[in-house]
Order: C-alpha cells, then sequence, then structure tokens
C-alpha cells in the first residue's frame, strides 16, 4: 500500500460515515478473485494490466495450484466519488462449500456483500448458501452478474435475450431474499436494475456497467455487444468507459450502509447483553467514545507477530498496548500491535476506532468467534455455521518423536480454520480431525505437510454419526456410586419446530438465564406452554433439558453437575459414543444427600450418565446418518449412467429436470460419497458438475445399523459395557 494510500486509510478510518465493509460471496468459479483484482487495481494497489489474471487475494500456494480460494483474504482500500474519499474494507471470502465456513466468519465482520454471480450459469447452490449466511447476520445483499462476455461471445445473445437474462436472475435472487431475510428487509433489499444495486459486467475484461451509468454515460446494451463484434478486442474500450471498480464501488458506497447505520440493527441479533447498559448503547450506536468491543473472525498465524486476530471492532477505540479481555477465554491480555490489511501484508497503525475491521496481535489463546473488550462482557453470539462437519480422519506424525509437534500445530490449525474439529486424545495417542467434506481434510493435510513440515499419515475418511430415539421414554434412576444421591430422568424426541430453530440459529445453544427475552418469544411462537419454557436449563448440540422438578433444596448446587453430565451424553451416546441430536431430556426428580461432600462430580455424572443411557436404550436408541442433498448438471446424454451411479450410492432422485441439459437433484449418504468426485467424473467423462445444496440427517436402514454401529464400537476399542 502506497504511503499517501495508507495516510489516507488512516485519516478515514476516524470517519465511520465513510466506512463500508463489504464481503464478496459466490459459487466457487464465479469469478470472485477475479472481481477483487479489479477493486484493487482501481484503488492504485496492483497494475491494471494484471487485474483478473494475477488473484492478489489468492496468495497461499494451494490456492494458486488449485485455481480457487480457501482462505477469505481482507483488503482496505480508498475509492473517491463525487470528490469525496470513503474506506473500503473488503473481505474476498471461498466459493468451495468444504470452506463454507470462512462465508459464514466473514459476514459477521461486514455489513453487505457482493453476491457474484456468472451470466451464464445463473443463480447456484452455493449461491443461495451464501445469501442465506449473509441475510442470517443481517447483512445487505447487493448483485453483480459476472462473465456477461460469454453471453456475447459464446453464447451470441440480443441485446433483448440479454436483459431477459439479467431479469431471470435478477428474480432468482430477489425470491431468495424474499424467502430468507428477516420480515423487516424482505422489501428493502430486493435489489434492483433502476436503483442501480444490480451491476453487469466482465472481471476478467475489467468493465462493469449499471443502468444509472449507462443512462449517465450514454452506454446501451448494443454498445456492450458492439464493443465485442468489431475486430473482437474493443471490449479494451469499453474497459475505459466503465471501469469495473468504478461502478461497482459506486453501488457498495450508495447501496451499501455504513457501521452507524447498519449497527442499531445487526447488533441486537448478534449480542445478547443489556441495550441500555453503557456497553449496549455503545454497540447500538458505533460509538469511538465507548469502550472497546471486538470480535475476532479469523487467526492467521504469522511467522514474525504470532497470532493475529482479525475481526470487527463494533464501539470503543483500541490503542497499542492497551490491555484488554477475552472473555470466553476468562483472561486478560495486552493489545501488543494493530493492523489494517492489504491480501497476505499488513500494515501496523497506533490506534483503531469502532466501525472498522482490523487485526490484533497479541492476543495469545484467541479463536474465531472470541468477542474481546476493556473489561468483562456479555459475549457476542457464537459463529454458527451453516453446515457441520461430516468427514473424519484419524492422524498421526510419521515419526514418534513428532508427536508434541503435531498436537501443537493440529491446536494451531483448530485455531486458522474453525471450521475444522481437532479432537486430541493425548493418552491413546489418537487426533482425529473433522471437516465438511474430503477437500476440506485434503487442503488441511497438504498445509500441515508443506507449510508446517511435518510428515504425517492419515486413515481412510471416517463419517460421523448422530445418535437419538424414536419415542418417549420411562423415568429411570441413576443411582450415585455411594448410593446416597437418586436422579430421575426421561427422554423423548425434541419437537420437529424447535429442533428446526435450534439448527438455523434463531434459538441460541447454551445454558438459558433466567430472563432470555428472545428465547421466550420464540418458543412461544412455536406453541410451547409457558410452564414448560420455564423448565428450560440448557440447549446444547440441538439437544435440549428440562428441570421438572418442584422445590428441591439443593438444587442449585448440583444442577451445573447434571448439565455437565448431560452435555456428556449429548457428546458419546450408549449406541457408539457418537453425538446426540434432537432429544428433549427432562429430570423427573431427585434425592440428594444432605451433606454437600456427598454429592460432589465423582458422585453426580455417573449416575445422571446411567439414567440418561437407560433412558435412551428405552426410547429406542437409534443411528442416524448425515445425507447430502446435490445437484449435478450433466448432458441430457449421460441420464441412465447417472441415475445408475445415485442408485449404487444409496442415493434418492429428488428432482430431474431434462430441458437443455440435464439437472438432477439427488439425496445420498455422507458414508457412500467418499470418492464421489472421482465417480461422478468416471459416469460421465469428466463432463458432470455437482454442487451441495443441503445437508441433514437421517434415520439409518435398520438393516445395516447394527453393522455400521459394530464397526464404530470396533474402531473405537469399545467393550461390550463401554
Amino acid at each position: 500500500m502506497a504511503d499517501d494510500m495508507t495516510e489516507k486509510v488512516k485519516k478515514l478510518m476516524h470517519e465511520p460515515e465513510k466506512i463500508r465493509n463489504i464481503a464478496i460471496a459466490a459459487h466457487i468459479d464465479h469469478g470472485k478473485t477475479t472481481f477483487s483484482d479489479n477493486l484493487l487495481a482501481g484503488a492504485g494497489m496492483m497494475s491494471e494490466e494484471l487485474a483478473g489474471k494475477q488473484l492478489v487475494l489468492d496468495f497461499h500456494e494451494d490456492e494458486t495450484e488449485r485455481g480457487i480460494t480457501i482462505d477469505s483474504a481482507n483488503v482496505s482500500m480508498v475509492h473517491k466519488v463525487e470528490g469525496e474519499d470513503y474506506l473500503i474494507n473488503l473481505i474476498d471470502t471461498p466459493g468451495h462449500v468444504d470452506f463454507g465456513g470462512d462465508v459464514t466468519r466473514a459476514m459477521r465482520a461486514v455489513d453487505g456483500c457482493i453476491i457474484l454471480v456468472c451470466a451464464s450459469e445463473g443463480v447456484m447452490p452455493q449461491t443461495e448458501t451464501v445469501i442465506r449466511q449473509a441475510l442470517r447476520e443481517r447483512v445487505k445483499p447487493t448483485l453483480f452478474i459476472n462473465k456477461v462476455d460469454r453471453l456475447i461471445r459464446e453464447v451470441k445473445l440480443t441485446p433483448e435475450q440479454m436483459q431477459e437474462r439479467f431479469f431471470k436472475i435478477i428474480k432468482h435472487v430477489n425470491e431468495l431474499i424474499d424467502n430468507l431475510a428477516p420480515e423487516e428487509f424482505k422489501d428493502k433489499w430486493q435489489v434492483s436494475v433502476n436503483d442501480g444495486s444490480v451491476a453487469f459486467g466482465s472481471a476478467f475484461h475489467n468493465w462493469a456497467l449499471s443502468v444509472p451509468f449507462m443512462k449517465k454515460n450514454k452506454i446501451s446494451f448494443k454498445d456492450i455487444i458492439d464493443s465485442y463484434s468489431v475486430g473482437g478486442e474493443n471490449y479494451k474500450e469499453l474497459a475505459k468507459k466503465a471501469p469495473l471498480h468504478k461502478v461497482v464501488l459506486n453501488m457498495v458506497i450508495k447501496h451499501i450502509p455504513n457501521p452507524k447505520e447498519s449497527q442499531p440493527y445487526r447488533i441486537p441479533k448478534i449480542w445478547h447483553g443489556d441495550f441500555e447498559s453503557e456497553t449496549g448503547k455503545a454497540l447500538l450506536n458505533c460509538d469511538e467514545k465507548g469502550k472497546p468491543a471486538f470480535v475476532c473472525t479469523k487467526i492467521v498465524v504469522d511467522k514474525h507477530a504470532g497470532e493475529i486476530a482479525a475481526g470487527r471492532l463494533f464501539s470503543g477505540t483500541i490503542k497499542q498496548g492497551q490491555d484488554i479481555y477475552m472473555n470466553q477465554a476468562k483472561k486478560e491480555t495486552r493489545a501488543q500491535q494493530i493492523f489494517i490489511y492489504k491480501g497476505a501484508q499488513k500494515i501496523q497503525i497506533e490506534e483503531a476506532i469502532a466501525g472498522n475491521i482490523i487485526g490484533l496481535g497479541g492476543l495469545k489463546g484467541v479463536f474465531a468467534g472470541e468477542t474481546v473488550s476493556l473489561e468483562q462482557i456479555e459475549p457476542f453470539e457464537a459463529i454458527k455455521h451453516i453446515f457441520d462437519p461430516v468427514v473424519t480422519k484419524s492422524i498421526e506424525a510419521k515419526n514418534a518423536s513428532d508427536l508434541p509437534k503435531l498436537i501443537e500445530i493440529l491446536r494451531q490449525v483448530n485455531k486458522e480454520d474453525p471450521g475444522i474439529f481437532v479432537e486430541i486424545n493425548e493418552e491413546t495417542g489418537e487426533n482425529l480431525i473433522s471437516g465438511m467434506g474430503e477437500l476440506h481434510l485434503e487442503i488441511i493435510e497438504n498445509r500441515i505437510k508443506t507449510e508446517k513440515g511435518l510428515e504425517i499419515r492419515t486413515s481412510s475418511p471416517i463419517v460421523v454419526y448422530n445418535e437419538t430415539i424414536s419415542q418417549e421414554s420411562r423415568a429411570f434412576e441413576g443411582r450415585s456410586p455411594n448410593k446416597h444421591n437418586l436422579f430421575f430422568l426421561k427422554v423423548e424426541p425434541l419437537e420437529d419446530e424447535v429442533y428446526e430453530a435450534i439448527k438455523s440459529g434463531e434459538i441460541n445453544e447454551g445454558k438459558v438465564k433466567k430472563k432470555d427475552d428472545m428465547l421466550i418469544a420464540k418458543l412461544r411462537e412455536l406453541e410451547i406452554s409457558n410452564d414448560e419454557i420455564k423448565q428450560y436449563r440448557d440447549i446444547y448440540k440441538s439437544n435440549v433439558f428440562l428441570d421438572t422438578t418442584r422445590g428441591e433444596v439443593h438444587m442449585l448446587e448440583v444442577i451445573e453437575l447434571i448439565l455437565d453430565a448431560f452435555r456428556q451424553v449429548c457428546d458419546a451416546g450408549p449406541l457408539a459414543k457418537e453425538p446426540c441430536m434432537k432429544m428433549k431430556v427432562s429430570l423427573v426428580d431427585i434425592k440428594l444427600h444432605e451433606d454437600a461432600i456427598h454429592r460432589g462430580p465423582a458422585q453426580v455424572y455417573p449416575a445422571v450418565r446411567d439414567a440418561l443411557y437407560q433412558a435412551m436404550k428405552d426410547g429406542k436408541a437409534c443411528l442416524f446418518e448425515p445425507v447430502q442433498v446435490h445437484q449435478i448438471d450433466a448432458p441430457l446424454n449421460f441420464m441412465s449412467e447417472l441415475t445408475n451411479l445415485i442408485s449404487s450410492k444409496r442415493g434418492q432422485l429428488i428432482d430431474v429436470n431434462q430441458e437443455q441439459a440435464l439437472i438432477m437433484k439427488a439425496k445420498i449418504p455422507v458414508s457412500e460419497m467418499i470418492g464421489w468426485s472421482n465417480d461422478l467424473r468416471s459416469a460421465t467423462e469428466g463432463r458432470g458438475v455437482n454442487s451441495l445444496m443441503d445437508q441433514k440427517f437421517e434415520k439409518m436402514p435398520l438393516e445395516i445399523q447394527n453393522e455400521v454401529i459394530r464397526k464404530i464400537r470396533d474402531r473405537k476399542g469399545l467393550g461390550e459395557n463401554q
């Protein structure tokens, strides 16, 4: 970043009304990183000739090799509109579904996003996913229709046909916004060609247009087509008349809210503290004079500066050297350095005020989702991903002497990518990594070998199953080892509506506070009785715990231990020690010893676990397997090959469209998806394209359940009574 640019950024950081925090999100290969290059070139941060080819924000070696974005990348730039400078904090996000966690985390930091859609392919499944991710965080969308040159050169559309194609894409995006946006934004956030919240162009050829820009500069659709037809290279003139960065960033400044405009409606969704408090008011008003509140959205480990926490400062001012507090780690630390971003480069600054995306150095032990403040405050809501990790591998160091190094690297990997779930067992030496798919784990393995310099061995992929129950159980007694305490518990399937609300993030997981108005209002809306709402004590991994006892004298002293034991069962069920889902656990009765010394953790944990395991077996415990809904696009003549492939994978065809090309929607168990990419390539001679649309857990067929349980128990070394 040139010195004058750095000085401009530093100055604009203190003017929140002139800040725009944006993310670029799209389906894979729709051109996000090429698009970002153009914006950087327009801001004078790279050569205009190389824009669209250099892919500046793909700065990992494996991103360049594979031609995909794997990590989100931040950059700050300045754009001038009508003589006024504005600061644009941009995050370029991945498009592959396996790296969707990075998109979710990026959305926490921004106020608006540019949804990129390929003009030729249209709205794809991952486009829908990124729109859902944005709207869940109350991030306002705008639309850019990319690769318009393909419509002219390959599809050879007339101006009228081109406009028709655009309107079809816009209509589809608006339908998604209408379905997915919170009620108050369904109409407000519709994108429109007339107001300029839609732009279109070619990121590869460096030009863009919007209807207001075309009217102002007297450019027509015919002019665009002529730019490609006369001599073939006239699009370069179009790029001079309508540079992409100018049109798009004008759109961003006009249609994306600044932090002071966005935080009054974003904060109530992502922070559940007291809005009448000093902290609450500062957050709602994006007040630089309030106390600092920073949310970390990404960790990058720097060789020289250590762990850098990138994220959004929602209130207050952070200064270099200032003492700060990490709310979830519950420890004090110091902001040793403050950075602004230019992709892989960081520029150190002395202070930052509310409304900015920055990096903080020196926060030892920080992780994505952490809330950093001056003193203890209510943390921000956990960043909830749309899809959970469903594929696991065990990982070990090739040399036994490297085990400590492996454990350190795995902890580091887990910080850098919270979408990877790491389970370290220092006693058995077995370490597990779980990710969104095979590619996700392959990338992590490769980075451990190449970037971290450690030789490792990994197992074949293992699928993560869930345990649950089929019916309501009777109440079962759990007796403590000293025989002095009794716990009576029963389980029943959780209501579908409550389960869906937890999975969608409308109900937050965690121990229930006494007066959680949002939870009470949501449960009432789902027609849960007031008496039952009062009994809610904990929501964990889509399971809920109710305390239905009355007037128990020592309940307050043991309830935390009971909830800990409930969580232990949710982490490892009775069938195969797999996680549990969709259960409603009720504490029916309790008999406790008078003396506190006889009802400690060693007495409570096994008693509650035993009662719950018995209740689950009585409730006909069963295994649920992860299934994915995929869209498969291929030429029409591969219909029979694809039908055979899907049926061989225990798949189920949901929908088939055979208008111009073959578009199939199928539901396939994840356990059958191992090696899917190669199988699809073979069946379609490399011409089939696959996109993940949805992921859920469904009951496993009973005829194969016992065999799967036996294999999992054998793998885990579980005895009969474990």
